[in-house]
C-alpha cells in the first residue's frame, strides 16, 4: 500500500474546480459504496471548492461533509502544508511545465505518492532528472500520464508481455499499436499542454532536442534506433489491413512504454521496439481519411510553430482549459486500440505472435481519462504496490494492479494468440 497510513486522507483531489477535476471528484462520489476512500477537495479558490461540493452531494449526500483544502500550485509553503495530510495526491491542473512543478517537488518531500495526466515529456524529463533519486529515497511515487496519455499503450504493452510470460516464458521483441477507431473530442488541457511545449521548443534548442528523442524518458537517454523514429506519413499496414497516418499523442506514449521497460529491468529486451501511429480504415475512404487527419495534423503542428498564429489558434480554434463537451457528448465517446507483437517462445524455438485490445465507452480525453486517473489513485493509495519510490510510469509502478481495476471499471484488456 502507499506510504503514510496514518494521514488524515487516502486522496486529495488537487484542481477540483477544472472541468477534468471534476469528472474525477465525481468518480470517486458514485464509487464511495465500494472503496470507501477517505478524500478531500483541493484548491485555491474556497467558493468554487464549495460550489462543486454542492454538485457532488447531489450525487452522493455523503460528499457534503467533504473536506475543502486551500493552496496554491505556485507557493511552496501552502503545498507543504497540505502535501502530508494525504497518501495520494490526483492532480488535473495543467500545462504541468506551468503549474505542476513545485507539487511534485513537495510529494517528493513528504514521500507523498502522485499521479497525473501529463503529456509533456520536456516536463516529465525535469522531473526525472531534479526528483528521481530523492523520491526513491523518501518513497514517494510519482506517476505521471495516468489517462488517454498514455495508460492504453503503457498497460496494453504491459499486457502483451505479461501474456507472453505466462504462456510463453519468454518476451516480445516487437508491439505495435494502432489507435482507431475512436470518437471525442481534444480536450481544453491538452491543448495547452501542447502549446506549452510547443512554446517552450521555440526558444530552447535542449527542449527540441528532448522532444525529438525517441528515448527521452528512459533513466538515461541512450543512442537513437532507426527502428524507434516515429511515422510521419501515410502507409497501408498488411497486418492490419487498413491505412495508417501520424497519431498525435504516438510522441508522448512510445517514451513512457520505453521508459517502462528500462525502469522494470528490461525484461521486454534491451532491443525491444515499440511503435504507435492511428488507423484509418481500409479502402479508399481509409486513404482518404488517414491523408486528410495526416495533412491537418501536419498544417496545425506548423502553424504552432509561427507565435502569431498559435495565439490566434488559442483564442478561435483550440478548447480551452476548463471546457468540455456536454454529458452526452462524453457517453457516446469511445476508443479502440489494436495491438500486435511478436516474438520467439523460449521453450519451443516457435515464434509466438499475439493480438491485443484496449478499449473503452466514454470520451478519451473526459469520460475515460477521468476513470483512469481516479483507478489510477485508488490503486495508489489501495493496492499492494511492490514498486519503490520514484519518478515511475503506470506499467512500472501499478502495473497489472491497475489492468485489473480498469477491467473492473469497465474497460476492455484483451490479449489472445495468432499461431506461429
Amino acid at each position: 500500500m502507499s506510504q503514510k497510513p496514518s494521514a488524515e486522507f487516502d486522496i486529495v483531489v488537487w484542481g477540483a474546480t477544472g472541468f477534468t477535476g471534476r469528472l474525477v471528484a465525481e468518480y470517486l462520489a458514485r464509487s464511495q459504496d465500494t472503496h470507501r476512500a477517505r478524500w478531500a477537495l483541493a484548491g485555491r479558490d474556497l467558493g468554487k471548492l464549495g460550489k462543486v461540493r454542492r454538485e457532488l452531494a447531489a450525487i452522493a449526500p455523503s460528499c457534503s461533509e467533504l473536506p475543502l483544502l486551500i493552496a496554491d500550485a505556485r507557493d511552496a509553503a501552502s503545498l507543504d502544508a497540505l502535501v502530508p495530510r494525504t497518501r495520494v495526491v490526483c492532480t488535473t491542473v495543467g500545462p504541468y511545465a506551468r503549474y505542476g512543478s513545485e507539487l511534485v517537488a513537495a510529494c517528493v518531500r513528504a514521500g507523498v505518492s502522485y499521479c497525473d495526466l501529463t503529456g509533456e515529456v520536456q516536463w516529465m524529463r525535469r522531473m526525472i532528472d531534479a526528483h528521481h533519486e530523492q523520491a526513491r529515497q523518501s518513497g514517494a511515487r510519482i506517476v505521471h500520464t495516468c489517462g488517454f496519455d498514455s495508460i492504453p499503450s503503457d498497460l496494453g504493452v504491459l499486457m502483451m508481455q505479461e501474456h507472453m510470460r505466462e504462456a510463453h516464458g519468454g518476451h516480445l521483441d516487437a508491439v505495435r499499436l494502432y489507435m482507431g477507431p475512436m470518437r471525442g473530442g481534444a480536450s481544453g488541457g491538452t491543448a495547452a499542454s501542447m502549446v506549452q511545449a510547443l512554446e517552450e521548443a521555440s526558444t530552447d534548442r535542449s527542449v527540441r532536442r528532448i522532444m525529438a528523442h525517441p528515448h527521452a524518458l528512459d533513466p538515461v537517454p541512450g543512442p537513437r534506433r532507426p527502428e524507434s523514429r516515429d511515422e510521419l506519413g501515410v502507409h497501408y499496414s498488411e497486418e492490419l489491413g487498413q491505412w495508417t497516418g501520424p497519431f498525435f499523442m504516438a510522441t508522448v506514449n512510445t517514451r513512457v512504454v520505453r521508459r517502462s521497460n528500462a525502469l522494470l529491468g528490461h525484461p521486454w529486451g534491451e532491443q525491444f521496439r515499440y511503435s504507435e501511429v492511428a488507423s484509418y480504415g481500409s479502402g479508399p475512404k481509409g486513404l482518404l481519411r488517414a491523408t486528410g487527419f495526416t495533412a491537418g495534423m501536419g498544417g496545425l503542428v506548423a502553424a504552432m510553430q509561427v507565435k502569431r498564429l498559435r495565439t490566434l489558434l488559442e483564442a478561435k480554434v483550440l478548447p480551452a482549459p476548463g471546457e468540455g463537451p456536454t454529458a452526452e457528448a462524453r457517453e457516446k465517446g469511445f476508443f479502440v486500440a489494436q495491438l500486435r507483437g511478436e516474438g520467439t517462445s523460449p521453450r519451443t524455438g516457435q515464434q509466438v505472435r499475439l493480438k491485443g485490445k484496449v478499449a473503452a465507452q466514454g470520451d478519451p480525453g473526459y469520460a475515460a481519462t477521468s476513470r483512469m486517473l481516479a483507478e489510477s489513485a485508488l490503486s495508489l493509495a489501495f493496492d499492494d504496490i511492490p514498486s519503490a519510490g520514484g519518478v515511475l510510469t503506470p506499467a512500472s509502478c501499478m502495473g497489472m494492479k491497475l489492468v485489473e481495476r480498469l477491467r473492473r471499471a469497465g474497460m476492455t484488456f484483451e490479449v489472445e494468440e495468432l499461431g506461429s
